[in-house]
């Protein structure tokens, strides 16, 4: 099965996911193929309002954000296969194992972010992610999430 080039620039992403400015981690979805995998791209700019005060001298993307986009990419791979209500649904962490912290984000840098789905069981989805930068893994984890109704009637 060939991958389907998709090209979900930040208009579509603000109509899946409910994060926004400063939270929302992604700007583009480079590719994407349904049920397996999602290429995603995060433009790391100097004024990311982190960077005022992790580190003042020597600017570096913290790590939970990193990881951060990276469930963001995945809830985008999970909404763009299963229909939802981004009024009324919310995409949850419910676990991370193995993360790995491999090389320093910097402002400048072009953070790429590909997730892959492993498994959905009992409601709960499991991806591999890693991030990387020119090519060089920066991060790397398994997430675990989940998606509830908001809606205080359901």
């Amino acid at each position: 099965m060939s991958t389907e080039k998709i090209n979900l620039d930040i208009h579509k992403i603000l109509t899946l996911l409910p994060h926004r400015y400063p939270i929302l981690l992604v700007d583009r979805v480079l590719e994407l193929e349904p049920h397996k995998s999602i290429k995603a791209l995060k433009n790391v700019s100097i004024n990311e309002p982190y960077f005022q005060g992790h580190f003042p001298t020597r600017p570096v993307m913290p790590g939970v954000l990193i990881l951060e986009a990276l469930a963001q990419t995945a809830a985008l791979l999970t909404f763009a296969e299963e229909p939802h209500d981004p009024t009324s649904t919310l995409y949850y962490f419910v676990g991370i194992d193995g993360a790995r912290f491999k090389r320093v984000v910097e402002p400048g840098d072009q953070l790429i972010l590909n997730v892959n789905f492993e498994r959905y069981m009992r409601g709960i989805w499991k991806f591999k992610a890693r991030a990387e930068v020119d090519g060089v893994t920066a991060a790397e984890a398994e997430l675990m999430c989940t998606v509830k109704n908001t809606d205080a009637s359901a």
